[in-house]
C-alpha cells in the first residue's frame, strides 16, 4: 500500500491568519495550564490590541494549513528601544517535544532584526521550569521577578478617604515612581489604550497616592504611595475598595518590599509568581 507523505512543519507569519484560528490554538495550548486562564475570545482581542500586538511580526508553526504553535508579539518602544514583547507562546499538546518554540524563534529573530527590533522580552511562570529552560537555551535571561495576588479588601471604618477620579492625561507619568518596574501590560503606554479608570487619594489637599483599575474585572494595573505617612497604605486601599472591593494584582516587582508587605498584611493570596526574561538581538 502507498504510504502517506508526512506534511512538513513550516513557520509563517500570522498577519493573514484569522483571529479565530489563532485564539482556538491558543486556548487548546493553554488547557490544563499552571493557572486557569480566561476563555472569552473578546478578552484576548481587546488585550492584544491594547498591548499593541503586531500580527505581521508574530509567528506560527504550521502542519500543512493547521496552526500548531505560535509566538504572539506586541511591538512598542521602551526608553527609545524597539521591543518585541511575547504576549503568548503555545504549542498544541500533541506537537510538544519537537523544539517548535526554538524553531519559531530561529525564524523570527532575523525578521525582527530586519524590522528594527533590538530586544525581545516575555513573562513565564517560575514553576514552568521546562519553559524557563527552553527560553534560556534560546538566549533569554531573567531580569525581573514578579509576584501576583488576589483578594477582597475589607472595610476600614477608621478613616474616610478623599478620592478623586481623574483622566490619564492629568498624570505626569515621567515623575511617577517605579514606572520601570511595571510589566508590559501595565505600563503607562499600554494602559492608556484599555478600559481603565484613574484615581487620586488626597490628604490635607495633597495627592498622597494614586491607583489605576479596571472596575469591570478588578485588575489593579498601577498603585503607588507618593507621600509616605502613617496610614497612607490603608487610605490607598480604602480608596481602591470604594471602586472595587475584589481586586487582582498582577506582576508586582519583588523588590518593592513595602508594597508587597502591605498586600500580605491584608491577607491577599499570592496566586502565582513569574519571571520577566529578555534577550538583546
Amino acid at each position: 500500500m502507498p504510504t502517506t507523505k508526512k506534511k512538513e512543519l513550516l513557520v509563517r507569519k500570522l498577519e493573514n491568519i484569522e483571529f479565530d484560528i489563532i485564539i482556538d490554538c491558543f486556548l487548546k495550548s493553554f488547557a490544563n495550564y499552571f493557572v486557569d486562564i480566561p476563555t472569552d475570545k473578546n478578552y484576548y482581542k481587546e488585550r492584544w490590541k491594547m498591548a499593541k500586538v503586531n500580527y505581521g511580526l508574530s509567528y506560527g508553526m504550521f502542519d500543512g494549513e493547521e496552526l500548531v504553535g505560535f509566538i504572539i508579539n506586541a511591538i512598542d518602544e521602551r526608553e527609545g528601544i524597539k521591543i518585541a514583547y511575547n504576549t503568548g507562546t503555545g504549542v498544541l499538546p500533541e506537537y510538544r517535544g519537537k523544539r517548535i518554540v526554538k524553531s519559531i524563534y530561529d525564524y523570527a529573530i532575523p525578521d525582527l532584526k530586519k524590522n528594527g527590533v533590538l530586544k525581545c522580552s516575555l513573562e513565564v511562570i517560575i514553576e514552568n521550569t521546562k519553559a524557563v529552560k527552553i527560553y534560556k537555551s534560546i538566549g533569554f535571561g531573567i531580569c525581573k521577578t514578579f509576584n501576583c495576588f488576589s483578594g477582597i479588601i475589607k472595610p476600614n471604618r477608621n478613616e474616610k478617604v478623599a478620592i478623586r477620579s481623574v483622566s490619564y492625561n492629568e498624570f505626569d507619568w515621567n515623575d511617577l515612581p517605579n514606572q520601570d518596574l511595571y510589566s508590559w501590560d501595565f505600563h503607562s503606554r499600554v494602559i492608556k489604550n484599555g478600559d481603565y479608570r484613574y484615581y487620586q487619594i488626597y490628604k490635607e489637599n495633597l495627592v498622597e497616592s494614586y491607583f489605576v483599575i479596571n472596575p469591570k474585572n478588578g485588575y489593579l494595573a498601577q498603585f503607588e504611595v507618593l507621600i509616605e505617612s502613617q496610614g497612607c497604605w490603608n487610605r490607598l486601599f480604602s480608596g481602591i475598595r470604594d471602586v472595587s472591593n475584589s481586586v487582582k494584582i498582577i506582576n508586582v516587582d519583588h523588590r518593592l518590599n513595602k508594597k508587597i508587605a502591605y498586600i500580605n498584611s491584608i491577607g491577599f493570596l499570592n496566586t502565582v509568581n513569574q519571571y520577566e526574561m529578555e534577550m538583546s538581538l
